[in-house]
């Protein structure tokens, strides 16, 4: 708020200084990294200013903590070593005996954490498709569930899921019940903060795999759960002292000074990726475009029988995604430049032969923040040779 007028600050400058105040210290306008394992004590078990050791406490970390915590309207944030580790973190508040339903789409790591880790603990995930509307919800809910777990969009079909409706058919269900109303966590990867909270929706705990939008520069690994709910954010935090899989200060920094441009960025992969999209929706080769009308996301099923030697559809996709020059051939997304990558042969190999599997033939960009009409030429290249 500011001081003279109440007045709350904008999303815009809040990306700009959350969690990037001057240094207490010295007034270092770039706040320092603290690259350190451990810190001296004032006495025997008296920690200066709280302060022991890194697992546990890192004041670079916490500012990114707070930050995030800022930009998504939440209390706490609570920051893991990557994505894949703040997915195990969150699954641990379903214990042995409860389920989780979790959406039809979802990025193959976590698919292939709860199939094959979680669910040897005793926890059934069910899979349904969210994006219907709240009355699949409802029905999916039973006495057991612990935790709704969606994307929205989705990865990789980009699916969106109505965060408010499923808050309110969750609630619906609990009072009719009695029981415990089951916690509502989004993977709000896809959308960031700049597009989308879902906690002010109604959502229980966000997070993201900081990897992607939120650091920005594809050269970091990182992930962060933030939420209000007080005994979550207890558990989490025990959680992430206890299974150590903290990220170091160096990570964090650069996490940090990725969300100080985020909201222009967004902008930028959203105005490219809504272009990419058109052009697609254009090309008498290209059977389905999937673009929810935000983010920087576009998944794309080319027809078969193109003009290279490829025939079927598959085998044009393979063709596209290695045909490119500024989309690079690459898992990941969210960086300043675009990537494309066959999702059923890379980052969901893991959901081969199940429900969720994904079609040979579907291509997914990561539309970066570079001019529009090359990205275009490169991808109408690629088109005309597969």
């Amino acid at each position: 708020m500011h001081p003279d007028d109440g007045r709350a600050d904008s999303f815009d400058t809040l990306a700009v200084h959350a969690g990037a105040e001057p240094d207490e210290l010295t007034g270092a306008v770039a706040p320092p990294i603290y690259q350190t394992s451990t810190f001296a004590q004032d006495g025997v078990g008296k920690p200066r200013g709280g302060y022991e050791y890194a697992r546990s406490q890192n004041p670079t970390r916490e500012r990114l903590e707070r930050a995030l915590a800022t930009l998504e309207g939440g209390s706490t944030g609570i920051a893991f070593a990557s994505g894949s580790a703040t997915t195990a973190a969150i699954a641990e508040l379903a214990g042995p005996g409860d389920e989780i339903v979790v959406g039809d789409d979802v990025y193959g790591g976590t698919f292939r954490y709860l199939e094959r880790v979680h669910r040897g603990k005793g926890v059934d995930a069910r899979y349904v498709d969210l994006s219907t509307g709240p009355d699949a919800l409802w029905e999916a809910l039973t006495e057991r569930t612990r935790l709704v777990w969606f994307e929205t969009p989705s990865n990789p079909h980009l699916k969106v899921v109505d965060i408010s409706a499923a808050a309110a058919a969750v609630a619906r269900r609990a009072a009719e019940s009695g029981g415990l109303a089951p916690l509502i966590v989004v993977d709000n990867t896809f959308a960031s903060p700049a597009l989308q909270r879902p906690l002010t929706m109604g959502a229980d705990i966000v997070f993201h795999s900081a990897t992607k939008y939120l650091a920005g520069h594809s050269d970091t690994i990182l992930g962060i759960a933030v939420t209000s709910n007080a005994a979550a954010a207890e558990r989490l935090r025990f959680l992430q002292n206890a299974m150590g899989a903290v990220p170091g200060p160096l990570d964090c920094f650069l996490v940090l000074r990725g969300l100080r441009t985020l909201h222009l960025r967004m902008e930028r992969h959203g105005s490219n990726a809504a272009a990419v999209a058109a052009f697609l929706r254009g090309r008498p080769d290209v059977a389905t475009v999937m673009y929810p009308g935000f983010g920087g996301m576009v998944s794309f099923v080319p027809t078969a029988g193109g003009a290279g030697a490829a025939s079927t559809a598959a085998a044009r996709a393979v063709a596209i995604a290695e045909g490119t020059r500024l989309f690079t051939l690459a898992e990941s997304l969210g960086g300043v430049e675009s990537l494309i990558e066959v999702p059923a042969a890379m980052t969901h190999l893991s959901v081969a032969g199940s429900p969720l599997e994904v079609d040979p033939a579907l291509i997914r960009l990561s539309v970066g923040i570079e001019g529009i009409d090359d990205l275009i030429a490169d991808l109408a290249g690629a088109l005309d040779r597969a």
